[in-house]
């Protein structure tokens, strides 16, 4: 196995390194968990048709979205050179993986290293190489892409990953594409890169997901309800719980980033990219139970506002109704997403964290704070019982009094 391996200097070299570790295939485990005495089988076999090869340059893609999108780039036939900075391996063996489509695709990976801020070397390098396609995972600024973009002059297409958070809060949900965008959101530099595109004229995609989960998810979305689950605490929720939001896998997102691929049908468009069905957070919880095979959660609601936990966040999600519609992608696509909810975090359970693995460890400090101010304030219930009035501090220390008739 060997990789070509780009080192940063004026003058770009090539060096053979050993390939250590592979991306996930989206090969189906045999692995399976009961849920309600069905057989849980895991999706996310990805089959895509195949295309004209082409020379494919990920800017990222060792982290989460990208290990499956240049997957399913190789397969097809691609290819595939990632950009990194090369602080994390380029591939790594992950389950339900075959020795045999790990050797071949760490055989066939590419590696471009440097920094994409180091604008004289982004030109210089990929001036060199030569892409027909540019896929821009982790963009998160108009001037990263201005590089590139000179660089590339027959450049075929630009996709980019964008996101839903662009759009304006709005009492109007679903988000459409052409909903109204908030140019002081924290994803500015993702607008300002859409408007950076259209301006250049090049032939680009941008894919705006809402929440993405699954396998590797380094965004502690599922991963922070499992770690309560497994430890038997309750889940502290903000507010009512009947906040709406919406989740979408990230190997569907990925065939998504395939299927704009050469689509003349997704020139200069935009794209929502998430589930089909909108779940409440009191319902995500219990989602999340399912998937992982635990018992009904324990759920306290709490006032975000009588808190101060600094700089920690109590939640993973933003405190609001946050839903797109997927309509576009699904008509002018053919794009579908392939998983439910409960399957879906099946999957990234059953491939991470059910095997111990997660990115971040357990923090309870937050919900700590919440639980024991719950206790005090909520904790105290007045039980009307014929003569007696039974109240209750908690369900461990009863106090009972008797009332005179």
């Amino acid at each position: 196995m060997a990789k070509l391996v780009v080192v940063q200097q004026k003058q770009p070299s090539f060096s053979l390194l050993p390939s250590s570790l592979s991306d996930f295939n989206g090969t189906r485990l045999q692995s399976q968990i009961q849920l309600k005495r069905k057989v849980w089988k895991p999706k996310g076999a990805l089959h895509v048709s195949a295309s004209s090869a082409k020379k494919i340059l990920i800017m990222g893609g060792t982290r989460f979205i990208g290990v499956f999108l240049s997957r399913l780039l190789v397969k097809e036939g691609h290819q595939v050179t990632l950009f990194t900075r090369g602080k994390a391996p380029i591939t790594q063996q992950l389950p339900g993986e075959s020795d045999k489509d790990f050797v071949d695709f760490s055989s066939k990976i590419l590696h471009l290293k440097g920094d994409r801020k180091d604008y004289e070397f982004v030109k210089s390098s990929l001036s060199a190489e030569g892409f027909d396609v540019v896929y821009d995972i982790n963009g998160r600024e108009a001037e990263e892409v201005e590089p590139i973009l000179d660089a590339l002059p027959k450049l075929e297409q630009y996709i980019y990953c964008s996101s839903a958070g662009v759009y304006l809060k709005s009492d109007l949900l679903p988000h459409f594409e052409t909903d109204a965008v908030d140019p002081k959101s924290r994803h500015k530099g993702k607008l300002e890169t859409e408007s950076l595109l259209t301006s250049k004229g090049v032939n680009w995609t941008s894919i705006r997901p809402v929440y993405i989960y699954g396998p590797l998810n380094y965004n502690p979305v599922e991963e922070w309800f499992f770690h309560r689950l497994k430890a038997g605490r309750p889940i502290p929720i903000p507010n009512s719980g009947v906040q709406i939001t919406q989740l979408g896998h990230v190997k569907d997102l990925a065939r998504a980033f395939i299927q704009v691929l050469g689509n003349e049908k997704a020139s200069r468009q935009v794209f929502n990219i998430s589930g089909d069905k909108y779940v409440t957070f009191d319902g995500l919880a219990r989602a999340c139970a399912k998937a992982g095979g635990f018992p009904e959660p324990e759920i306290i609601h709490f006032n975000p506002k009588e808190f101060d936990f600094g700089k920690k966040k109590a939640f993973p999600f933003r405190d609001q109704h946050f839903f797109a519609s997927i309509d576009k992608a699904k008509s002018v696509l053919g794009w579908k997403p392939e998983f439910d909810l409960v399957e879906g975090l099946a999957d990234s359970y059953n491939l991470d964290f059910g095997r111990g693995t997660f990115r971040k460890a357990a923090d309870f400090s937050t919900d700590d704070l919440i639980l024991g101010k719950s206790i005090v304030l909520q904790s105290w219930t007045i039980l009307l019982f014929d003569s007696f009035v039974v109240f209750h501090f908690s369900s461990n220390f009863p106090l009972k009094f008797r009332r005179n008739n």
